[in-house]
């Protein structure tokens, strides 16, 4: 079992930065990748950003590619997800997601590969 509990959502003005953090419980969270989806209202959830286990690889959608970093320290327990030039069709609830498969980062974009999730975090950007 592992809970997750994200936290640093909030309200920015478009062109500005967040950062999300998501606090894992649990001795074995390097056995998981880490992964990052938003749900805008009456939309889909969809795939942001995922790291591996290690740190190693990242996996981001051309949406947010060049303007988001996930990143993840494993002796905290706690991955993060840095957003820059953040843009009003970024809002959305954030929730983080922690998955045992492995297989290529390319691979983990899909909800259904997710065991475990956070509760969500919201993130409005004003224009």
């Amino acid at each position: 079992q592992v809970l997750l509990v994200e936290s640093g959502g909030g309200l920015v003005q478009a062109g500005g930065s967040l950062r999300l953090s998501c606090a894992a419980s649990g001795r074995t969270f390097s056995s998981y990748a880490m992964g990052w989806f938003r749900q805008a209202p009456g939309k889909e959830r969809e795939f942001v950003a995922v790291i591996s286990g290690s740190g190693f690889s990242t996996y981001y959608p051309d949406s947010v590619k060049g303007r988001f970093a996930i990143s993840r320290d494993n002796a905290k327990n706690t991955v993060y997800l840095q957003m820059n030039s953040l843009k009003p069709e970024d809002t959305a609830v954030y929730y983080c997601a922690a998955s045992s498969t492995i297989a290529p980062m390319t691979r983990l974009t899909g909800k259904a590969l997710y065991e475990y999730w956070g509760q969500g975090t919201p993130v409005t950007v004003s224009s």
